[in-house]
């Protein structure tokens, strides 16, 4: 759909324009003082005209036909006029009003009916539920809020916002950047979210674009747009609400509980090389670092201060937060030790006070910094701020001076930065602006959106060419179409078709071939109930374990038999297993779950029932890329465990990532049938003995819901 005439019209009709203050009045008000050209066209059968303009009886007098409409009346009266666009030839509208899809079915029939009318005509709507779009560039405006000075207004950020407080709240601090395009859009019943950012991609005024994203309403393009974004080289920054996890809905596996939207959202954004930020100082701090003329090229940042005490705060939570701030290499602490004196700590943060003669130390020490090549970029402390009631102005901003100097020296991007957010000295701002420099405010927020820039313009598309196996589908495997649960068994034999390790075993149905397959395995053994509607056996006792001899398989067997006439009725039992006992190694847990928007992730984590309490796990989207089933390893709280400890060997850490990369591809590859895989727990071995897949099970997309229980042991 195109959207020009959304967001660039050439002419915009008000309907319910009126002389007393209201929303379409403001419009009016609003698009003089922003310089928009093209013809405004006030429609009210009450006036024969509005602010000096022509107004109107209804749509069908308009002497043209309009790009743009606007509705600014109440929700009940907007479907008589919505009927009347197409006839009009508008090719774009905006609802404001509330009481649409949000407010129940009947406003849900209504916003259908709109939608329709939509579709057919090809009207690009913003809306319903939304304050409209300003496009400070093209001078036009359909936002419901009153222009004090345009001449702020345009800038390189494009927003896209769910909430209509959230852009007046982004729209009411102009200090650090502008905007090229201002987006409230609303329920979203038209024109979504990724509509909007494939616009801005192709915008040339837009630079970085921000989401504030409730709901993403289409997946598909959203996705699409994120990687059109960063091939671009735009950053997408999203903060994303109501991230609590949707109420748990009834599962069959642990893996559909532990990967919840947020993280599956997070995951997402990460492989679509986009910015997640938590809050609005994080998401501004962003868009600040980007107006730099220089992005950093990687994480590692130099600080410099004028404060022992303030240096050691920054480090501190530099370290909470998991940013890089190097150590000096001894030639660069020597080289600022001659000017500025003895340094503390390991030399960064820098504390440049040194003698007290600042304005010679921290040219200094930013040379050394501004040339090293362990560096990546470099922030200057300098709690300045508008009104401040002690300090010398002049000073402050000779220190400003000094940085920018700096940075001409040099090809990393400077910053200076305020030590708390929000805080910053307007002209020490337009210096740095003129110079292609970025202010920042807060450490965390600060100096932690520089590490996220950082990271944007390091990450990269690493595909993978995924194994290639004959034999059967997944589909001809299963034998019984009806089958949605895969028991223990079956899952493990068509898993390790596709490579994945899994523990020796016999599927068995009488007590003499229970002996005899234990006897070949090797004892001790274990004894399983098989069946695909039992998924978790041990919640019926029936797993059994640490059979040594034949005498103990034989009363084992007896125990089950015993057991057995708890399950439910219609319970179709498909035999037991023998299995060999992997008694040692580290358990480790291997999910693949269906987030019903984004698709199938995979998680890995520390094994056993403790993973639902220490939600220690990693998480990437399928199919895995080049290194992610590595990183998964290494990631997690609990990798030491997999290291050599207490004089025990490492783990086999590369058979385990060939085993994530096996389960993987096979889930990515069966996409279409499968909803939830878990390998709980796997025994990883010491190096060189590889892993073993103790218990798995497979559920098939569409299977009923299930009550959750314990591991499957």
């Amino acid at each position: 759909m195109d959207l020009d005439a959304l967001l660039k019209p050439r002419s915009i009709a008000i309907v319910g324009a009126s002389e007393r203050p209201s929303i379409g009045r403001t419009l009016i008000e609003a698009s003089k003082a922003i310089g928009y050209q093209g013809a405004l066209l006030p429609i009210n059968p009450k006036y024969p005209a509005i602010q000096g303009l022509p107004c109107y009886p209804s749509l069908a007098d308009l002497p043209q036909a309009p790009d743009l409409v606007l509705f600014c009346v109440a929700s009940r009266r907007v479907l008589e006029g919505f009927e009347m666009l197409p006839a009009a030839g508008a090719r774009a509208a905006v609802v404001y009003d509330a009481g649409f899809a949000e407010s129940g079915a009947e406003g849900r029939a209504v916003q259908d009916r709109i939608d329709a009318i939509c579709r057919e005509a090809g009207i690009a709507l913003c809306g319903p539920n939304c304050m409209g779009n300003m496009n400070p560039h093209h001078r036009s405006t359909s936002y419901i809020m009153p222009i004090r000075d345009a001449a702020q207004l345009a800038g390189n950020v494009g927003v896209i916002s769910h909430s209509g407080s959230i852009s007046i709240g982004l729209l009411g601090d102009m200090r650090r950047f502008g905007y090229s395009l201002m987006i409230s859009s609303g329920n979203e019943a038209v024109v979504k979210t990724g509509e909007y950012l494939d616009y801005l991609v192709d915008d040339p005024n837009t630079k970085v674009i921000a989401t504030f994203t409730e709901a993403v309403r289409d997946p598909e393009r959203f996705i699409a747009a994120l990687d059109r974004a960063a091939d671009a080289g735009k950053p997408v920054v999203v903060l994303k609400v109501g991230r609590s996890e949707r109420a748990r809905h009834a599962i069959t596996s642990h893996t559909g509980g532990l990967a919840g939207s947020t993280r599956v959202f997070s995951e997402l954004l990460r492989r679509h090389r986009a910015i997640e930020v938590s809050d609005m100082d994080e998401l501004t701090e962003v868009l600040a670092v980007c107006q730099g003329a220089r992005w950093p090229k990687g994480r590692r940042i130099a600080v410099v201060t004028a404060s022992g005490g303030q240096a050691e705060l920054v480090l501190d939570v530099s370290e909470a937060a998991g940013l890089q701030l190097p150590a000096l290499a001894p030639a660069e602490r020597a080289a600022i030790e001659a000017t500025v004196g003895p340094l503390t700590g390991d030399g960064n943060p820098t504390d440049a006070w040194g003698n007290g003669d600042f304005a010679t130390n921290l040219p200094a020490a930013l040379k050394v910094l501004g040339a090293s090549p362990g560096l990546d970029a470099i922030a200057f402390c300098s709690d300045v701020q508008d009104g401040q009631p002690l300090g010398d102005p002049a000073q402050m901003s000779d220190f400003c001076k000094l940085l920018i100097k700096a940075s001409k020296a040099s090809d990393k991007p400077h910053y200076e930065m305020n030590m708390r957010p929000g805080l910053m000295h307007a002209h020490h701002v337009a210096l740095l602006r003129q110079a292609g420099l970025a202010m920042i405010g807060g450490t965390r927020q600060g100096l932690g959106a520089v590490d996220r820039l950082a990271r944007w313009t390091t990450a990269q598309r690493r595909p993978r060419k995924p194994a290639l196996y004959g034999g059967p589908t997944l589909a001809q495997a299963l034998g019984d179409p009806s089958r949605r649960t895969v028991n223990e068994h079956d899952a493990k034999r068509i898993l390790a078709a596709r490579g994945v390790p899994v523990a020796r075993e016999r599927l068995v149905r009488s007590l003499d071939e229970a002996v005899a397959a234990a006897a070949a395995i090797g004892w001790p053994v274990v004894l399983k109930a098989v069946s695909d509607d039992l998924p978790h056996k041990t919640e019926y006792g029936l797993v059994q374990v640490g059979l040594a001899d034949a005498g103990a398989l034989r009363a084992a067997w007896s125990t089950l038999q015993d057991r057995l006439k708890a399950v439910p009725a219609g319970t179709r039992l498909a035999g037991f297993l023998v299995q060999e006992m992997v008694a040692e190694g580290i358990e480790v847990f291997a999910g693949v779950s269906r987030d019903p928007d984004f698709g199938l992730s995979l998680a890995f984590g520390i094994g056993g029932v403790a993973i639902e309490v220490t939600r220690d796990f990693a998480l990437r989207m399928l199919p895995l890329q080049e290194g992610d089933a590595e990183a998964m390893i290494g990631e997690i709280r609990g990798a030491a465990l997999l290291g050599p400890l207490r004089g025990r060997p490492a783990a086999d850490v590369e058979s385990l990532a060939a085993c994530l990369y096996a389960l993987g591809d096979f889930a990515a590859a069966e996409s279409r049938l499968v909803r939830e895989i878990d390998l709980n727990p796997i025994k990883v071995l010491p190096a060189g003995r590889g892993c073993r897949v103790v218990d798995a099970l497979i559920v098939l997309d569409g299977a009923p819901a299930q009550a959750k229980g314990a591991s499957h042991a």
